[in-house]
């Protein structure tokens, strides 16, 4: 009788699977594995009317699924030839360095104070955080009412009406008011 690990060694060869660039596909044909959040995992919420929410997003396929996208399209190519970026950067810091020095030079000749460096930040005033402000213990965020666009305006005008009528002392059906 074999034992698992025995049954895995013989099935897979050691080679192959270090080294597999085989990945599963889902139902949609996408290459990895999913990702998206299930209804109740998504936290934005959008009024769909009558007092009701749903959640605010929902996916849709990309057009490209399932196909390898080539690495040009996706990374930035070089523009010049290997390292000639590099080393005139490189020659130009080394030209900034000797004029710094031949001006220290001149100055000590010269009797004059060297030329101040330029102002580096210190490891503490890098490592130092800003503040934050703190939040009101009293702060609570405005509940979702569920109603759309068009419902709350709907009912903002009822009321303005109801108000403006009032002020004008007619007196109509309450039905006039209703959103």
């Amino acid at each position: 009788m074999k034992t698992f690990a025995q049954f895995v060694t013989e099935a897979y060869d050691k080679d192959v699977m270090g080294s597999s660039q085989i990945r599963k596909t889902g139902q949609r044909g996408e290459i990895g594995r999913d990702r998206r959040k299930s209804e109740p995992e998504k936290r934005r919420m959008k009024a769909a009317g009558g007092g009701k929410m749903v959640p605010a997003k929902s996916y849709k396929d990309r057009k490209d699924i399932g196909t390898q996208r080539q690495a040009s399209t996706r990374e930035q190519q070089p523009t010049q030839a290997r390292g000639s970026a590099a080393d005139a950067q490189k020659a130009a810091a080394k030209a900034e360095r000797k004029k710094a020095a031949l001006a220290r030079i001149a100055a000590r000749k010269g009797g004059k104070p060297a030329p101040e460096k330029k102002a580096t930040p210190t490891a503490s005033q890098l490592l130092t955080k800003k503040k934050k402000t703190a939040v009101s213990p009293n702060y609570k965020p405005q509940k979702a009412s569920g109603y759309t666009r068009d419902e709350r305006r709907k009912l903002k005008r009822a009321g303005d009406r109801l108000v403006r009528d009032i002020r004008k002392g007619t007196d109509k059906p309450a039905s006039h008011y209703q959103p």
